[in-house]
């Protein structure tokens, strides 16, 4: 039961912890007297202080955890203890179990309501830990987490799992094909997979932990923690994961990779899956790649401008190479196909050399690399020579061969178009030189470098204009310099409210930032002196180039993504 300090009330913490000022709380102290209305009430009616503000200060009376429901994951069996009329009624949301405390966490509106956790101990049977959130937050769970598919057929499944007596976390190797095959948990995985579709998720992780298996889904570049599922299962899960992946459910000790297909509506999903042998159980990782669905067009990524005319130029010339950089998950293959899509016709032979084969272009050959069959980047490369290409895309250039065999095809008439792993457009090139490429060979062979990365994009249902501090738009300014747009109306930024909609993010979708360096006859001279990137740059943006940071202060100006956003993935 929750203990309340009786020498201070929610108006003594919010004056101390400087919420109120000296006046206001006088004030209140004085209509409390006069009129005998409660503290939190004459707060709330005059707006002195935030809903959070006041239930973090309540917490602090009370001595109690308060949650954050939007940043918190939920346990279907504590959601399954607690139906959803009684939630509503008391405005209260369990979100996990303790099994060997037999407690129940309880998110309330009202911790000091002793007849309500009273009530839910002798409905529940377990003891009550309750925990304190603002009203309109446990409103809103209640909306989302009952109504959510995820969470509510996770539930049903569940329940049926302990009724079939799956409830030890020991399973018997013996008895595996038949729990595997259960109705319970073939539910649930294609309950998490459903899910992940929904939500636009690029990857699921599955992850054991001590007490508890924890699922989150990678959406728009940032991991969201969605479920918690009781330790239990995660065997069974795992091994359901891994026959349909035609992994090896008996081997535990190693990593082991596999993949399967999934339909659902009109949309199939290729999955890549991932085990990994860790403290508390195999962890899983399963990436998805949507075979349906059209590559997105080049000024759709977010090119526009002197950029996109670059790159429209490039890829239409007959021989060299184009290079696409970024660290991982930055959106290089995405611009690739995007690129090869746009030129693909019947007059060209266009091969693809890929890890893995991400989306199928229709009409190009894309090949996957197989290591153990000894089909690398390298070898491969060296093969489709011999099959008359016009155009031919690697991967990636990982060593020194692959990069070798890159330039002798671009120099040799074909158009080459591969990634590579730096931070900018302009790194790429002494990259290359350090990966022992002769600088006249890479001087006369390279077309253009493209610098990218991804940024969210503001929800369109919630965004909103602000006003930021002067000195934030006054660093915009400065450097922008002559980018700054002359017809920029205000000091106005924007910003996603958050909403049901995106999920309360205030993000919703993705967009590329990108700088385009072409090699014109002044970056080809800096190559053959072996130039540092530094200096590359500084060449590249006096020609005009605008660097990744610029274009995305640019699309923020524009309300397309945040000043947060582009400073998250530039780090500048």
């Amino acid at each position: 039961m929750p203990v309340q300090n009786s020498n201070e009330s929610v108006a003594d913490i919010l004056f101390r912890n400087k919420i109120l000022n000296p006046q206001v709380y006088e004030r209140v102290k004085l209509e409390n007297l006069n009129t005998g209305k409660n503290v939190e009430d004459i707060i709330k009616e005059h707006n002195f202080a935030s809903s959070k503000d006041i239930a973090q200060a309540k917490a602090e009376i009370f001595k109690i955890p308060y949650v954050d429901l939007k940043e918190t994951s939920v346990s279907p069996e504590a959601l399954n203890l607690v139906p959803e009329e009684v939630a509503k009624r008391y405005l209260c949301f369990p979100i996990k179990i303790d099994k060997e405390k037999n407690e129940l966490s309880l998110v309330m509106k009202d911790p000091g309501d002793l007849n309500v956790i009273e009530f839910i101990e002798l409905k529940t049977k377990k003891k009550i830990a309750p925990m304190i959130a603002p009203e309109e937050d446990i409103i809103q769970a209640i909306k989302r987490y009952y109504a959510q598919s995820l969470s509510f057929e996770v539930t049903k499944a569940l329940k049926e799992t302990d009724n079939g007596g799956i409830k030890s976390p020991v399973i018997d190797i013996n008895g595996l094909g038949k729990i595997i095959r259960e109705a319970p948990i073939a539910k649930i995985v294609s309950t998490l997979l459903e899910f992940a579709i929904k939500a636009k998720a690029s990857d699921i992780h599955i992850e054991p932990q001590e007490d508890k298996t924890r699922i989150r889904y990678r959406i728009d570049g940032i991991l969201h923690e969605k479920l918690v599922l009781p330790k239990a299962v995660h065997d069974a899960v795992v091994s359901r994961i891994k026959i349909l992946s035609r992994m090896k459910i008996d081997e535990k000790r190693i990593p082991q990779d596999g993949r399967f297909s999934f339909r659902t509506g009109n949309e199939e999903i290729d999955l890549r899956v991932s085990s990994l042998p860790s403290v508390n159980g195999e962890k899983i990782v399963m990436r998805l790649l949507k075979k349906s669905g059209g590559v997105v067009s080049l000024s759709d990524l977010g090119l526009r401008g002197r950029a996109l005319k670059i790159i429209n130029e490039s890829i239409y010339l007959p021989n060299g190479i184009f290079l696409v950089t970024g660290p991982t998950g930055s959106g290089k293959t995405t611009t690739l196909y995007s690129a090869i899509s746009k030129i693909n016709t019947s007059r060209v032979n266009i091969i693809t050399l890929e890890d893995p084969v991400e989306y199928e272009i229709k009409g190009v050959n894309q090949v996957q690399i197989n290591p153990a069959a000894g089909l690398t980047f390298a070898s491969g490369l060296r093969s489709f020579l011999r099959q008359d290409p016009d155009i031919i895309m690697v991967g990636e250039i990982r060593d020194q061969e692959t990069a070798a065999l890159a330039i002798q095809a671009a120099l040799t008439g074909h158009l080459v178009f591969s990634t590579l792993h730096t931070n900018s457009a302009a790194g790429a090139l002494p990259r290359l030189l350090d990966m022992k490429v002769e600088n006249y060979l890479l001087a006369s062979s390279m077309l253009a470098v493209v610098g990218q990365r991804v940024v969210r994009k503001i929800c369109t249902s919630c965004k909103e204009e602000y006003i930021p501090p002067p000195e934030v738009m006054e660093d915009i300014k400065k450097y922008l310099g002559p980018l700054f747009p002359s017809n920029k109306d205000g000091n106005k930024l924007y910003r996603g409210r958050k909403c049901p909609e995106c999920n309360e993010t205030g993000y919703s979708g993705r967009i590329g930032i990108f700088e385009v360096l072409p090699v014109n006859q002044v970056i080809s001279r800096l190559i053959l002196e072996r130039s540092p990137a530094s200096k590359l740059e500084a060449q590249a943006k006096q020609d005009g180039m605008v660097t990744m940071t610029e274009d995305g202060y640019l699309k923020a100006l524009e309300g397309l993504t945040t000043i947060e956003e582009v400073l998250r993935v530039c780090r500048t």
